[in-house]
């Protein structure tokens, strides 16, 4: 075998592994672009040192390893990512203002096929779409850097206790003890409401409930959307660390401060584990329509509970795959005149 098949082989054998680290990256990190970046790391020092791989332990252990060594550096700092009510309490409408924080401040929202593999069984599939939504992911910044690695290993990912004794060069009673601390601390965030917005699997009457959110948000139907929203659903749109709850500020911020969104064009993705648009609003410049916000939303009991609105498009977009314009097609046109 030549040394550039070997080189070939080696790159194949590592992207393979690409999708399911950025995932365990994303978990650890709160931020899709950190992830990608530890991800690329990783790979890097993992070509750069395999001959040094004796094969004592799997090539994905072995892998994971690397990551967690370079999530862990990257989290020295103690720097934890958050939701806007993560922060502060919920500001009436009255005295609602948008005021930015800094990029670093939020957790971020993730396309589900850049960390979801492909896999065989629905019961995994679930596990996995559940560990990135967006309150398990915020409970989970509550942890300490080396408990997250520890949960996120064993109870989504389904690690033996041993295998990640072997992988954090500690014993098993050590991993049992941080697995229970986590736990407790997870089991605390859902008492005091972290998770409360978790998705319910799309049925047919959830379906039924985003086509009728798309119409009211394209049609700015403020009954129709009201009629839709739990009375205790949250809006949150970071950079901003303004953050809304119950219908009525929520239909009333966007008829006022957030009026510039109505005519809004709404795009199905995938976010985190839940259903989620792209928003494109009128451009009154060029004509068509331009980014606004990759929205995610969380369903129970038959009513949006969370509103959640990202509006930093020009790094959004692209990592979705979606077009930064889009134009006014001629049938369209034809229909206005």
């Amino acid at each position: 075998m030549t040394d550039g098949t070997a080189t070939a082989e080696l790159d194949v054998a590592l992207e393979k592994y690409r999708t399911e680290l950025t995932g365990y990256c994303y978990r650890m990190l709160g931020s899709s672009f950190e992830a990608e970046d530890a991800v690329q790391d990783t790979l890097v020092r993992a070509w750069r040192s395999y001959e040094k791989f004796e094969g004592r332990s799997s090539l994905r252990s072995w892998l994971y390893r690397i990551a967690t060594n370079v999530c862990l550096d990257m989290l020295s700092a103690g720097s934890k990512r958050a939701r806007p009510m993560d922060l502060s309490e919920s500001t009436p409408l009255a005295r609602a203002a948008l005021s930015p924080r800094p990029d670093n401040t939020w957790l971020e929202p993730v396309p589900d096929a850049r960390v979801l593999p492909t896999v065989d069984d629905p019961a995994e599939a679930a596990v996995a779409k559940e560990s990135i939504r967006l309150a398990f992911m915020a409970a989970l910044q509550q942890l300490p850097p080396k408990q997250r690695v520890v949960l996120i290993l064993r109870e989504v990912l389904a690690w033996r206790a041993t295998e990640v004794a072997e992988l954090l060069d500690t014993s098993v009673a050590s991993v049992n003890s941080a697995l229970q601390r986590a736990r407790a601390t997870l089991a605390e965030q859902r008492q005091s409401g972290a998770g409360a917005e978790v998705s319910d699997p799309l049925d047919e009457e959830q379906q039924k409930l985003l086509e009728r959110y798309v119409a009211a948000f394209e049609g700015y139907d403020m009954t129709a959307l009201t009629a839709l929203l739990h009375e205790d659903a949250v809006m949150t749109m970071p950079p901003f660390d303004l953050w809304l709850t119950g219908h009525d500020d929520i239909t009333g911020f966007m008829i006022t401060i957030g009026s510039a969104c109505e005519g809004s064009r709404l795009f199905p993705v995938q976010v985190n584990g839940l259903p989620g648009f792209a928003q494109y609003k009128p451009d009154p410049d060029t004509g068509g329509w331009s980014p606004w916000s990759v929205q995610v939303l969380e369903i129970s009991d038959g009513r949006l509970t969370g509103f959640h609105f990202f509006l930093d498009t020009k790094r959004w977009f692209p990592l979705f795959d979606l077009p930064l314009h889009l134009e006014v097609k001629a049938d369209e046109t034809e229909e206005g005149a």
